[in-house]
């Protein structure tokens, strides 16, 4: 309570108090992102238990504890380095990738992840090759990719028709892309429980609404039957489309623009 009152009576909060916090939320946010379903997540909630003995050591007499878990806390920290040097070179990594750091150049990355997904899209329907190829936007997908095969590679038209193959292992399922990267294949989908739902729609279009029906995001079909592309967002579908359709359908849905708009802004880092 004393906190409380000595925070209450300060004179003013600047800006740079605002901004200070920011800094600290965004960075809190990004690190507790990276290490959710890791190794590292274990590792942070023990290191929270072990604070948490150490907090209630100094308050109460526990002077045992309270020794003991300072002579851990020296030597944890270089345990944890060595213990966790390629998930901290990863998360280094990714941080010099985050969106704070890369805003300019995300239109043009999305924009070439959805003339991949188009391209592929259109060979696989004149092949008659079934495919479902869900695209996450705010609402996460971790759940459905860990239900497949990890992947974590760039997407590319070749890379998602080799995957829809019949004779690929990997066929039977969906590819889910995240943050403009191919992150699992052969992911179960949940299926809609939509009564009203056109009776010669299959499988495949039923997985891609009921993921659109429990999140935001935006599934590609294909049908091997008709050789159809189709895409379910919101609960919805739209089927027959033709290639500029499925086009300008994703730029808008994906990136909140037209294709002609994504061409004419300036690529990042371009002179002025």
């Amino acid at each position: 309570m004393s906190l409380v009152a000595d925070f209450l009576r300060r004179s003013s909060v600047s800006w740079w108090d605002v901004f200070d916090i920011l800094i600290v939320t965004v960075l809190i946010y990004h690190a507790l992102k990276l290490i959710r379903g890791t190794r590292a997540m274990q590792m942070a909630i023990g290191s929270g238990l072990v604070l948490a003995v150490f907090y209630a050591s100094q308050r109460f007499p526990l002077r045992t504890a309270n020794w003991l878990v300072r002579n851990l806390l020296v030597y944890g920290v270089f345990a944890a380095i060595v213990l966790f040097q390629s998930d901290i070179r990863r998360a280094l990594s990714h941080l010099g990738r985050a969106s704070l750091f890369r805003y300019f150049a995300r239109t043009a990355e999305a924009a070439e992840t959805v003339e991949e997904i188009v391209t592929a899209a259109g060979m696989l329907a004149q092949s008659r090759t079934g495919a479902i190829i869900a695209v996450e936007r705010e609402i996460g997908l971790r759940h459905y990719a860990e239900s497949g095969i990890p992947l974590d590679a760039a997407v590319s038209y070749d890379l998602l028709t080799t995957i829809f193959q019949p004779t690929s292992p990997l066929h039977d399922g969906a590819v889910i892309i995240q943050e403009g990267r191919l992150a699992a294949a052969a992911c179960f989908l949940p299926l809609t429980v939509n009564p009203k739902l056109d009776r010669d729609l299959g499988t495949r279009h039923r997985a891609a609404l009921g993921l659109s029906e429990e999140s935001d995001a935006v599934a590609v079909i294909v049908s091997e039957e008709r050789g159809e592309m189709s895409l379910a967002f919101n609960g919805r579908i739209e089927r027959r489309l033709t290639a500029e359709q499925l086009r300008q359908r994703l730029y808008a849905l994906i990136l909140h623009k037209a294709p002609a708009e994504v061409s004419a802004e300036p690529e990042a880092g371009a002179d002025a």
